[in-house]
C-alpha cells in the first residue's frame, strides 16, 4: 500500500481544541478536541479524502519537499 505525507496545519480553536487543514488538499478541515484527537482526526480525514479521489478517478496530489511553517509580525 503507497504512503504519502502531507503538511498538517494544527490552529487553535477559540472555543477550545483543535482546528486542523492540510494546505496540499484543498477544502480538507477537521477539528479534535485534545492535540492527539486532532491528529487522529486529520490521518483519518487524509485517508478518506484519498479514497474519494481514487473512487471519482482523480489524481492524488503528492506534497513535494518539506514545508517551512513560520508565524509572521506585521507592524502597521
Amino acid at each position: 500500500m503507497p504512503q504519502y505525507h502531507y503538511t498538517a496545519v494544527f490552529e487553535p480553536a477559540v472555543e477550545g481544541g483543535y482546528i486542523v487543514s492540510v494546505p496540499a488538499l484543498p477544502g480538507l478541515v477537521t477539528e479534535g478536541d485534545t492535540i492527539e484527537e486532532a491528529r487522529a482526526m486529520v490521518k483519518d480525514a487524509i485517508r478518506g479524502y484519498i479514497e474519494s479521489l481514487v473512487k471519482h478517478g482523480e489524481e492524488i496530489p503528492i506534497e513535494s519537499g518539506t514545508a517551512n511553517v513560520e508565524r509572521v509580525e506585521i507592524t502597521i
